[in-house]
Protein backbone atom coordinates (compact mmCIF):
# COMPACT_ATOMS: atom_id res chain seq x y z
CA UNK A 1 0.00 0.00 0.00
CA UNK A 2 1.33 3.19 -1.13
CA UNK A 3 0.76 5.76 2.00
CA UNK A 4 1.03 9.41 2.18
CA UNK A 5 2.06 10.93 5.55
CA UNK A 6 1.43 14.89 6.15
CA UNK A 7 2.33 15.70 9.72
CA UNK A 8 4.95 18.70 10.82
CA UNK A 9 6.01 16.51 13.82
CA UNK A 10 9.37 14.33 12.74
CA UNK A 11 9.67 12.08 15.74
CA UNK A 12 5.76 11.02 15.48
CA UNK A 13 6.40 10.59 11.08
CA UNK A 14 9.34 8.74 12.21
CA UNK A 15 7.88 6.68 14.35
CA UNK A 16 4.98 6.04 12.58
CA UNK A 17 6.71 5.05 9.33
CA UNK A 18 8.66 2.50 11.16
CA UNK A 19 5.98 0.73 12.86
CA UNK A 20 3.93 0.42 9.64
CA UNK A 21 6.75 -0.84 7.85
CA UNK A 22 7.14 -3.42 10.25
CA UNK A 23 3.59 -4.34 10.55
CA UNK A 24 2.33 -3.84 6.66
CA UNK A 25 2.47 -5.90 4.06
CA UNK A 26 4.31 -3.63 0.63
CA UNK A 27 4.32 -0.47 2.79
CA UNK A 28 5.96 2.67 0.72
CA UNK A 29 5.44 5.92 1.76
CA UNK A 30 5.09 8.46 -1.35
CA UNK A 31 3.44 11.93 -2.21
CA UNK A 32 3.16 10.33 -5.66
CA UNK A 33 -0.27 9.03 -6.64
CA UNK A 34 -0.68 7.32 -2.69
CA UNK A 35 -3.25 4.63 -2.34
CA UNK A 36 -4.73 6.41 0.73
CA UNK A 37 -2.96 9.41 2.72
CA UNK A 38 -2.78 10.34 6.75
CA UNK A 39 -2.75 13.78 7.99
CA UNK A 40 -1.68 14.68 11.61
CA UNK A 41 -3.67 17.28 13.64
CA UNK A 42 -3.91 19.34 10.65
CA UNK A 43 -7.54 20.43 9.07
CA UNK A 44 -6.30 22.92 6.89
CA UNK A 45 -4.32 20.65 5.38
CA UNK A 46 -6.81 18.13 5.13
CA UNK A 47 -9.06 20.56 2.64
CA UNK A 48 -5.54 21.45 0.76
CA UNK A 49 -4.75 17.39 0.20
CA UNK A 50 -8.39 17.22 -0.92
CA UNK A 51 -8.46 19.76 -3.46
CA UNK A 52 -5.03 17.94 -5.01
CA UNK A 53 -6.31 14.14 -4.69
CA UNK A 54 -10.45 14.49 -5.17
CA UNK A 55 -10.45 10.18 -4.73
CA UNK A 56 -7.95 9.52 -2.34
CA UNK A 57 -9.53 8.00 0.78
CA UNK A 58 -7.79 10.72 3.59
CA UNK A 59 -7.61 10.11 7.49
CA UNK A 60 -7.22 12.63 9.33
CA UNK A 61 -5.86 12.19 13.55
CA UNK A 62 -7.18 14.54 15.63
CA UNK A 63 -8.13 15.17 19.32
CA UNK A 64 -10.74 17.09 17.70
CA UNK A 65 -14.20 15.47 18.08
CA UNK A 66 -16.04 18.01 15.75
CA UNK A 67 -14.55 17.20 12.74
CA UNK A 68 -16.79 16.15 9.79
CA UNK A 69 -16.84 12.41 8.17
CA UNK A 70 -17.56 11.26 4.82
CA UNK A 71 -16.54 7.79 2.36
CA UNK A 72 -13.12 9.76 1.94
CA UNK A 73 -12.70 12.00 4.46
CA UNK A 74 -12.11 9.73 7.95
CA UNK A 75 -11.27 10.98 11.48
CA UNK A 76 -9.37 8.66 13.78
CA UNK A 77 -9.77 10.20 17.70
CA UNK A 78 -5.99 11.16 19.39
CA UNK A 79 -5.06 8.98 21.12
CA UNK A 80 -5.16 5.80 19.09
CA UNK A 81 -3.75 2.55 18.54
CA UNK A 82 -1.33 1.51 15.63
CA UNK A 83 -3.68 -1.21 15.07
CA UNK A 84 -6.75 0.97 15.09
CA UNK A 85 -4.91 2.98 11.96
CA UNK A 86 -3.86 -0.11 10.13
CA UNK A 87 -7.05 -1.15 10.22
CA UNK A 88 -9.27 1.85 9.01
CA UNK A 89 -6.43 2.12 6.49
CA UNK A 90 -7.17 -1.00 4.99
CA UNK A 91 -10.82 -0.64 5.40
CA UNK A 92 -10.21 2.89 3.21
CA UNK A 93 -8.15 1.63 0.36
CA UNK A 94 -11.43 -1.20 -0.23
CA UNK A 95 -8.54 -3.28 -2.22
CA UNK A 96 -8.39 -6.28 0.13
CA UNK A 97 -10.35 -8.71 -1.73
CA UNK A 98 -8.63 -8.11 -4.78
CA UNK A 99 -5.49 -7.55 -4.07
CA UNK A 100 -3.30 -11.01 -4.49
CA UNK A 101 -1.04 -9.78 -1.06
CA UNK A 102 -4.42 -8.20 0.57
CA UNK A 103 -4.41 -8.78 4.51
CA UNK A 104 -7.12 -7.64 7.24
CA UNK A 105 -5.43 -6.45 10.38
CA UNK A 106 -7.78 -6.41 13.56
CA UNK A 107 -7.11 -6.72 17.44
CA UNK A 108 -3.62 -7.31 16.78
CA UNK A 109 -4.11 -9.83 14.16
CA UNK A 110 -3.32 -10.45 10.96
CA UNK A 111 -5.71 -12.39 8.04
CA UNK A 112 -4.33 -13.02 4.93
CA UNK A 113 -7.22 -14.46 3.13
CA UNK A 114 -5.32 -16.07 0.34
CA UNK A 115 -2.54 -17.91 2.04
CA UNK A 116 -5.61 -18.86 4.19
CA UNK A 117 -3.57 -18.21 7.55
CA UNK A 118 -3.73 -15.77 10.53
CA UNK A 119 -1.03 -14.53 12.37
CA UNK A 120 -1.11 -13.33 16.44
CA UNK A 121 1.03 -10.04 15.92
CA UNK A 122 1.90 -10.58 19.64
CA UNK A 123 3.51 -13.83 19.48
CA UNK A 124 3.95 -14.13 15.20
CA UNK A 125 2.17 -17.73 15.66
CA UNK A 126 0.77 -18.66 12.53
CA UNK A 127 -2.59 -20.45 12.35
CA UNK A 128 -3.58 -22.48 9.18
CA UNK A 129 -7.40 -21.72 8.78
CA UNK A 130 -10.48 -23.60 6.10
CA UNK A 131 -12.16 -21.59 3.04
CA UNK A 132 -15.00 -21.31 5.44
CA UNK A 133 -13.07 -20.23 8.67
CA UNK A 134 -11.76 -17.13 6.17
CA UNK A 135 -14.76 -16.43 4.64
CA UNK A 136 -16.18 -16.13 8.18
CA UNK A 137 -14.06 -13.63 9.36
CA UNK A 138 -13.84 -11.66 6.20
CA UNK A 139 -18.03 -10.87 6.19
CA UNK A 140 -17.89 -10.21 9.77
CA UNK A 141 -14.92 -7.65 8.72
CA UNK A 142 -17.09 -6.03 6.15
CA UNK A 143 -19.48 -5.38 9.07
CA UNK A 144 -17.65 -4.03 11.98
CA UNK A 145 -20.43 -2.20 13.80
CA UNK A 146 -22.87 -4.52 13.47
CA UNK A 147 -23.53 -7.94 15.26
CA UNK A 148 -24.87 -10.49 12.62
CA UNK A 149 -27.15 -13.11 13.16
CA UNK A 150 -27.20 -16.83 11.70
CA UNK A 151 -29.23 -16.02 9.71
CA UNK A 152 -27.24 -13.21 8.15
CA UNK A 153 -23.94 -15.61 8.08
CA UNK A 154 -26.12 -18.39 6.32
CA UNK A 155 -27.13 -15.79 3.36
CA UNK A 156 -23.70 -14.87 3.15
CA UNK A 157 -21.47 -17.49 3.95
CA UNK A 158 -23.38 -20.64 3.24
CA UNK A 159 -25.06 -18.68 0.35
CA UNK A 160 -28.11 -20.18 2.25
CA UNK A 161 -27.64 -23.62 1.85
CA UNK A 162 -30.59 -25.19 3.42
CA UNK A 163 -28.72 -28.30 4.96
CA UNK A 164 -26.94 -25.34 6.96
CA UNK A 165 -28.71 -25.51 10.71
CA UNK A 166 -27.77 -22.55 13.18
CA UNK A 167 -25.79 -25.62 15.25
CA UNK A 168 -23.20 -26.29 12.02
CA UNK A 169 -22.53 -22.42 12.37
CA UNK A 170 -22.09 -22.03 16.33
CA UNK A 171 -19.97 -25.34 15.70
CA UNK A 172 -17.97 -22.98 13.23
CA UNK A 173 -17.59 -19.99 15.28
CA UNK A 174 -16.54 -22.55 18.62
CA UNK A 175 -14.05 -24.23 16.75
CA UNK A 176 -12.60 -21.27 14.83
CA UNK A 177 -12.15 -19.29 18.34
CA UNK A 178 -10.73 -21.94 20.02
CA UNK A 179 -7.77 -22.44 17.21
CA UNK A 180 -7.62 -18.88 17.23
CA UNK A 181 -7.45 -17.72 20.84
CA UNK A 182 -5.11 -20.48 22.27
CA UNK A 183 -6.02 -18.73 25.81
CA UNK A 184 -3.94 -15.48 24.73
CA UNK A 185 -6.75 -13.45 26.32
CA UNK A 186 -7.86 -11.34 23.15
CA UNK A 187 -11.27 -12.52 22.00
CA UNK A 188 -11.41 -13.14 18.30
CA UNK A 189 -15.36 -12.96 18.00
CA UNK A 190 -17.35 -10.85 20.26
CA UNK A 191 -20.77 -12.67 20.96
CA UNK A 192 -24.01 -11.21 22.03
CA UNK A 193 -27.91 -12.70 22.01
CA UNK A 194 -26.62 -15.54 19.98
CA UNK A 195 -25.16 -12.97 17.23
CA UNK A 196 -21.37 -12.52 16.21
CA UNK A 197 -19.59 -9.69 16.19
CA UNK A 198 -15.78 -9.40 14.98
CA UNK A 199 -13.52 -8.13 18.39
CA UNK A 200 -11.61 -5.11 16.14
CA UNK A 201 -10.88 -3.42 19.48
Amino acid sequence: MKVGLITANNDFREDLLLQMGKFMDNFVCTQEAPDIIVIDDDVAALQQTRAKFPTTPIILLTAENNVAENKLNLVLQKPFSLWKLIDLMHSANNHLDSSKEGTLIFNQYKLQPNARKITDLMTGEETKLTEKEVNILKYLYKTPNEFVSKTDLQINVWQYNQEVTTHTIETHIYRLRQKVEKNNGRQLIVTDNGKYKLNME
